[in-house]
């Protein structure tokens, strides 16, 4: 890919980003635009700007790199992801917006009437936000450093600069337009490349991809940066220059036999055509919930799979930016509305990823061997078309991929920057939402700046299962069970998120080496989400005194329809909200 068309792109992508996000600052006046764009967003619009910063680098390249790395067995993975959100329509979304609550602590303590519950659920909050803030930017750097040969911070800056400036420019209003127009934007960078690529493919003749391992359909070079184990399943004849097993080849050819091989940094492989690529024991490619009925390098791969849906399936209730956006909604009606726009988009967007994991499995198998499946999408325009015109479409899928991670970053930051300004920050008002907002990016930058090797791409699944074993269970029993009390929620939340969190963190550590314990810890969805709910009943019934006084009222405010809205009304003003808010625990506060 052409660096020079790579680096305009990310910046015409920064820029326009910007000038959209400047729409917003016409109409940002009143503390509730730059929270909740004063609930004024429509299903359409709130749906595109949901599906914009949902659908992360993750799943802009992500998808097609696993579905190049295990086949198309890996179409279920995103159905975790989607289907999160049919339980925010069924369970979730309208209750939430009738609460008239800015962000999921203001519900938090709405519904238990508690500081303390508030305080537990705006620190599961920060700490889930951030889990998944430190990686976008991460993988913003990384991004760019393989389009363009940047430093790894550059992207990662860059991203938490743009997103600074509009939150703090327009707040919700702006982050509104900004994801609504990002996630057109992404969904045109993919389509745009894919018909081109398709044509390509069309006119090679529309060779298959290979069942089971990617094979090479043409003779392939390929330099190993890293030292890596590889396991081979059957004979390959290759030439090597470099060092294989301990020992140093100057392009020397040999066959390289059944097993397990250790491949030296700066190796170089010449594979001939139709050689089954090696597959690296570690690493993505080796991911045990991958292929859950056939792997056998990881313990319990059926259990891992399990683990990893039931976080996604649950944790994406529980996400900051996710619940958030449902604040936007004019009434709980328009949040169900919202949810079924937010689906359709998802379901569209999603069948074009497997396409391209599907072409890189005929053009670019040796990713599999370097560990670099994610680069699957940038560099297939420059491997089956070449020249200014496959540049050029690589510069434009590496321009979506840079707008996933700013709209991804731009819904965390405006949730922190929300929970910051409410729960931390002395004063609150327009001028402490910007500085929350600074503040809610300046963490994770700084981590970034200080540790940018910092291995943090498995923290995304740690804040998919801590948020389904901590906030889940307090958002689904708050708005069903009216028997939930303040100690019951606080006890199940920090037992069964705590339990998430210290699993995952053993597992990076490298507590357990194998068996069930490995297992358990690297996976705790399955059994810290039970844990957390049952905490939260066990405790709320052993303190049955404690039901706030005020949830009747509550649960009905929750549950009933809510009355016609005034119209005329200004948007900002309680009738906006009437009988489905409270006031604000500062004065001050625009409702």
């Amino acid at each position: 890919m052409s660096g020079s068309y790579a680096v305009l792109a990310v910046l015409l992508v920064a820029l326009a980003t910007v000038l959209v996000g400047a729409l917003g600052l016409r109409v940002s006046r009143t503390t509730s635009d730059f929270y909740v764009a004063s609930r004024t967003v429509r299903p359409g619009l709130n749906g595109a700007a949901i599906s914009g910063e949902y659908l992360s680098a993750a799943s802009f390249l992500g998808i097609a790199g696993l579905v190049l790395a295990h086949g198309t067995e890996m179409l279920w993975y995103p159905v975790g992801y989607t289907a999160g959100y049919l339980v925010l329509l069924l369970f979730v979304a309208a209750p939430l917006r009738r609460s008239g609550a800015y962000t999921l602590p203001d519900f938090a303590e709405a519904r238990l009437e508690s500081a303390r519950v508030r305080r537990v659920a705006a620190a599961f909050t920060l700490g889930i936000g951030w889990l998944y803030l430190l990686p976008q930017l991460q993988g913003a750097g990384l991004t760019l450093r393989a389009a363009t040969g940047a430093p790894g911070w550059v992207g990662g800056v860059l991203v938490a600069l743009v997103v600074t400036a509009n939150v703090t420019v327009g707040g919700m209003r702006s982050i509104t337009l900004v994801q609504a127009f990002q996630y057109w934007l992404k969904l045109t960078a993919l389509l745009v490349p894919l018909l081109f690529l398709l044509l390509a493919w069309h006119a090679d003749g529309a060779p298959a991809a290979h069942q089971g391992r990617p094979v090479l359909v043409r003779d392939s070079v390929v330099r190993i940066d890293q030292q890596v184990r590889v396991r081979t399943a059957e004979p390959i004849r290759l030439t090597a220059d470099g060092t294989v097993d301990g020992r140093t080849y100057q392009h020397a050819a040999f066959t390289l036999p059944p097993g397990v091989h250790t491949l030296g940094a700066g190796t170089q492989l010449d594979l001939p055509a139709h050689t089954p690529v090696p597959t690296p024991v570690d690493g993505s490619a080796g991911s045990p919930w991958g292929r859950p009925l056939t792997a056998t390098d990881e313990p319990h791969p059926l259990y891992a799979a399990y683990g990893l849906i039931l976080a996604t399936f649950l944790g994406a209730m529980g996400l900051p930016h996710v619940v958030v956006r449902f604040y936007t909604s004019p009434d709980g009606r328009a949040a169900r509305r919202t949810t079924l726009v937010v689906l359709a988009l998802l379901g569209v967007f999603y069948l074009l990823p497997p396409i391209y994991g599907a072409l890189a499995r005929i053009y670019a198998p040796d990713l599999v061997l370097t560990g670099q499946t994610d680069t699957a999408v940038l560099l297939l325009p420059e491997r089956l078309i070449g020249g200014t015109g496959g540049a050029l479409l690589g510069a434009l899928l590496a321009g979506g991929a840079f707008a996933a991670f700013l709209s991804t970053s731009s819904g965390l930051a405006v949730s922190l920057a929300g929970v910051l300004d409410q729960d931390v920050l002395p004063r609150s008002g327009v001028r402490g939402f910007r500085l929350a907002t600074v503040l809610a990016l300046a963490a994770p930058t700084a981590c970034l700046l200080a540790a940018p090797d910092l291995p943090v791409a498995d923290t995304v699944g740690l804040a998919f299962a801590v948020a389904a074993s901590s906030l889940s269970p307090l958002l689904v029993l708050g708005i069903w069970w009216r028997r939930l009390t303040p100690p019951g929620a606080i006890a199940g939340a920090v037992t069964g998120g705590g339990a998430a969190l210290v699993a995952a963190l053993g597992t990076m550590a490298g507590w357990c080496r194998g068996g069930w314990a490995q297992a358990l810890l690297a996976w705790p969805a399955v059994w810290s989400v039970p844990l957390g709910f049952l905490v939260m009943v066990l405790v709320s019934l052993a303190t049955a005194d404690r039901i706030p006084p005020g949830t009747a009222a509550t649960m009905a405010r929750l549950h009933l329809p809510e009355p016609p809205r005034r119209r005329p009304g200004p948007p900002h003003s309680r009738s906006a909200d009437a009988g489905a808010g409270r006031p604000d625990r500062r004065a001050g506060v625009s409702r």
